[in-house]
């Protein structure tokens, strides 16, 4: 009997044993699992320029797998809302037009400048319909003009108007996102409308609308690839490796147009004839930030100040990498 009770408390020892062995086993398993899982990059994008390519083709996803990343994606109607989440840090990155980014520093967001891509002021300009008494700049006073507040197309319309020599208070601004402005637009609510592709492209297949001028002698209309000052401290490594990527899925969308306009277009909803239009005006593309690209910051960050439509005046240089 003795014998016996020996070996069952032998038996429960070595069970008892095996229990915690294959336990703190799991549990580093399981921590393990959990620190890959905690290398995340969270992007911020919006249903037009380079981001969209790059999510739809999913290169990004198989490259950072490599390096223990997984990408989270969030979408965005335009880039103001886009730099707000930056700000509250609910994305690490994200590409936005020139304008939200000075809008971001005034409210001290935390965030640098990353990278820049190529102006693209062809497809971005002031719309008026076909048949609009509207035919120079100078007949924009007066008039009521609808804009994205503080978005790309506002910096934009201040320029044109200064061209023109007519006061910002001699026009009417109706601020307005890009889908209600189509419609005010449709139905002669706004005279005029200062918006980028693809909506311009589409306004001007769908509605008969025309440029009254384009960006070009007023505005470079670049994109600004931006990210948290807490991110980039701590993945360094995977930042180039991003960019590097951009810039394929971009070099990409430059090549392969008759794959490009069917893609976007079933994306945004928009006629493939607008999509055309939209693509074949503007390049997609990559470059380090430089002076000349600086200055560009600067001259709106001014502006923007000298109108008070941001509260204090800026030194870009201080959100630069």
């Amino acid at each position: 009997m003795v014998n016996y009770l020996k070996k069952g408390k032998g038996w429960i020892l070595l069970g008892i044993m095996l229990v915690l062995v294959f336990g703190l086993v799991g549990c580093n398993t399981s921590d393990a699992d959990s620190e890959s899982n905690d290398k995340v990059i969270t992007i911020g994008y919006q249903k037009n320029g380079p981001l969209i390519i790059l999510k739809t083709l999913g290169t990004l996803e198989e490259r950072l797998e490599k390096e223990g990343y997984t990408v989270e994606w969030k979408l965005f109607q335009a880039g103001p809302a886009l730099l707000e989440a930056l700000n509250a840090e609910s994305i690490d990155f994200g590409r936005t037009g020139n304008t939200p980014p000075i809008f971001a520093q005034a409210a001290d967001a935390p965030f640098i400048y990353l990278a820049a891509g190529y102006s693209k002021f062809l497809g971005s300009g002031i719309l008026v319909h076909k048949d609009s008494p509207i035919q120079t700049l100078e007949d924009l006073k007066g008039k009521t003009i609808g804009f994205a507040k503080g978005s790309s197309s506002h910096y934009l319309l201040i320029k044109a108007l200064e061209k023109a020599g007519i006061a910002y208070e001699d026009i009417t601004p109706a601020y307005l996102q890009p889908g209600d402005a189509r419609i005010a637009f449709e139905q002669g609510q706004i005279d005029a409308w200062v918006v980028w592709d693809p909506f311009a492209s589409a306004a001007q297949v769908e509605s008969d609308a025309k440029f009254l001028v384009n960006g070009e002698g007023l505005t470079t209309d670049r994109d600004f690839f931006v990210v948290t000052r807490q991110f980039a401290k701590g993945n360094e490594e995977i930042l180039p490796v991003v960019l590097e990527e951009i810039e394929k899925s971009s070099k990409w969308a430059n090549e392969n147009h008759e794959e490009l306009i069917p893609m976007i277009a079933e994306i945004l909803g928009i006629k493939e004839e607008a999509i055309k239009v939209a693509v074949e005006r503007r390049e997609f593309g990559v470059e380090e930030i430089t002076e000349d690209i600086i200055m560009e910051q600067q001259n709106i960050a001014d502006i923007f100040y000298e109108l008070d439509i941001i509260p204090k005046k800026l030194d870009v240089n201080e959100v630069m990498q």
